[in-house]
């Protein structure tokens, strides 16, 4: 809870002096943002405080001082927010911020649109509109498309959603349902996948299908990648207007289109084909910044087995901080941990199934892994209640939490 106003001893609320303000913005507020989770200012350093940082645990804004001409314009045309559920969104769009322009919002999770929202306004202030959903969304067409189709003024339009459905979204979709009911749109940028359900064999499209569906968009590069895994039964098809501009990329697969990603620090990476040594290498050109770092795949790499690997290059992330293995095969954490692999900077953290850490260090006392469990500075271990020595001296620089 942090409080930046002034309370004189008659109650008075005041602005914080110039240099205070000056020095908490640029030195203070940085370092604690993530530990905010209430703030409450005095309005004339609102905009001030708010636009010095993100601020990602805050709930609450207190403001004091705070009057109609400055409520109206933080609040009726123009706003940023995170919200916790869909329906939250809703809420704010039914009826209640009517004179909105320009909204921007984030949501944490997806769940079906609340029957009590029953009214559905049209929206025709709105001209911008961006709407970010990394949870899964269960029924596109009630709720995103349906939202979208109410802001027939709109001008400028970003949607970086997760579909799951039994069909695959492609540049039809965005046409019929979205860009043709939107006569004004004039900017749209989009990151989309969806993920298919319950695939039929009958139904597989392939990626120079999908593409050829994206014409007709003038001047929106699109790219796009579709993959399929049989044994789960079922599909993905991801697409978005370069250049890709968010911080993160998921589910990347072995079809990942290569470019530079300069703006991504997290990617999480799953397929049911085996990653080789060369897909690693690809992924550190794509992503030169990249931070975090997690990783599905139970398929054992091929090449591996025909190659002693001496004639591979050492892969390096050289700002990478976090590793993460949810439900790997042991290749995959040998092709991190042995240093002729990979070349780890200092101070990772890693989580990890401590079975397959055992195995692959052979019992904490192989020589090949050794020079790369020194650089972790935190290790968190699954399936595992005891921290034995032999573990805690070949991690002799990791905070190990079990």
């Amino acid at each position: 809870y942090l409080v930046l106003s002034r309370n004189l001893s008659n109650d008075v609320i005041c602005p914080i002096v110039d240099t205070v303000l000056d020095r908490f913005c640029s030195q203070i507020l940085p370092q604690i943002r993530y530990k905010i989770n209430f703030l409450t200012l005095e309005t004339s350093s609102v905009e001030r405080i708010l636009l010095t940082a993100d601020y990602p645990n805050l709930y609450g804004l207190g403001l004091y001082n705070i009057d109609e001409k400055s409520a109206k314009r933080f609040f009726t045309v123009e706003l940023h927010i995170t919200v916790e559920d869909f329906n939250d969104c809703l809420y704010l769009l039914n009826g209640r911020l009517s004179q909105l322009r320009t909204f921007y919002v984030k949501i944490y999770f997806f769940f079906l649109p609340s029957e009590v929202i029953k009214e559905k306004k049209s929206l025709p202030n709105m001209k911008c509109f961006s709407l970010m959903c990394k949870s899964e969304i269960l029924c596109y067409n009630k709720s995103i498309v349906s939202l979208l189709q109410r802001m027939t003024n709109l001008e400028e339009l970003a949607l970086y959603i997760f579909v799951g459905q039994r069909t695959c979204l492609d540049g039809n979709c965005l046409k019929n349902d979205i860009i043709n009911h939107l006569p004004r749109l004039n900017k749209f940028t989009f990151n989309i996948r969806s993920f298919i359900y319950d695939l039929d064999q009958a139904d597989l499209l392939s990626n120079e299908y999908i593409q050829d569906t994206f014409k007709g968009l003038g001047d929106i590069q699109v790219i796009s990648c579709v993959d399929y895994f049989p044994k789960q039964r079922t599909g993905q098809c991801h697409f978005y207007s370069y250049p890709y501009t968010l911080t993160y990329y998921n589910n990347i697969t072995n079809n990942f289109t290569d470019g530079l990603f300069k703006f991504v620090r997290e990617v999480s990476l799953f397929d049911e084909h085996p990653f080789e040594h060369e897909f690693f290498i690809r992924i550190a050109r794509a992503f030169p910044l990249l931070e975090n770092l997690s990783m599905i795949n139970q398929t054992q790499q091929k090449q591996k087995l025909n190659n002693n690997n001496e004639h591979l290059s050492i892969i390096e992330y050289l700002h990478l901080n976090q590793l993460r293995f949810i439900d790997t095969h042991d290749d995959y954490v040998e092709q991190f941990l042995v240093n002729t692999n990979t070349c780890l900077p200092k101070n990772i953290r890693l989580f990890i199934h401590y079975d397959s850490l055992k195995r692959v260090t052979n019992n904490f006392t192989r020589v090949a892994t050794r020079v790369n469990c020194c650089k972790i500075n935190c290790l968190r271990i699954y399936n595992q209640f005891q921290i034995s020595k032999r573990l805690t001296n070949y991690f002799p620089n990791a905070k190990i939490l079990i």
